[in-house]
């Protein structure tokens, strides 16, 4: 993958239609974490520290920061966070693929100073499953 433009990379969530792109999202990152299980012990070769392959808890965040720019979107967004709702949710990466799973808003904020634009930052967590499709 060479290098891509940031605009690109594109958050969505499905609203019971179609996938949603969520507008006005300056910044955006996704991020995948696993725990791992350390299972080392007295007998370890030299004190390495042992891992227990494919037994942690696997998870992906979601966060961005941008401006109002489209009343669809926003709407949807703010619906899911009031509700508490896990929506079926798609990063795009450019030229690498399509993320897509179920995923909960953990975060909305909004912010503003006096001389300028409302902003938001917007973070969401997976709940369940996540599948990949390579572009």
């Amino acid at each position: 993958m060479g290098a891509q433009k940031g605009k690109d990379l594109l958050v969505k969530i499905y609203d019971g239609a179609g996938f949603v792109t969520v507008a006005g999202l300056r910044s955006r990152k996704l991020a995948f974490n696993a725990e791992l299980v350390d299972i080392t012990h007295a007998e370890s070769a030299d004190r390495w520290r042992e891992l227990l392959a494919g037994a942690g808890v696997r998870r992906a965040s979601i966060s961005g920061r941008g401006l109002f720019k489209d009343a669809s979107s926003d709407a949807l967004v703010r619906q899911a966070f009031f509700d508490g709702a896990v929506n079926n949710t798609q990063v795009i990466v450019p030229d690498f693929g399509t993320i897509e799973g179920l995923f909960q808003i953990s975060s909305l904020e909004f912010s503003g100073e006096h001389n300028g634009e409302v902003t938001f930052d917007l973070s969401l967590e997976s709940a369940g499953a996540l599948t990949f499709t390579a572009m």
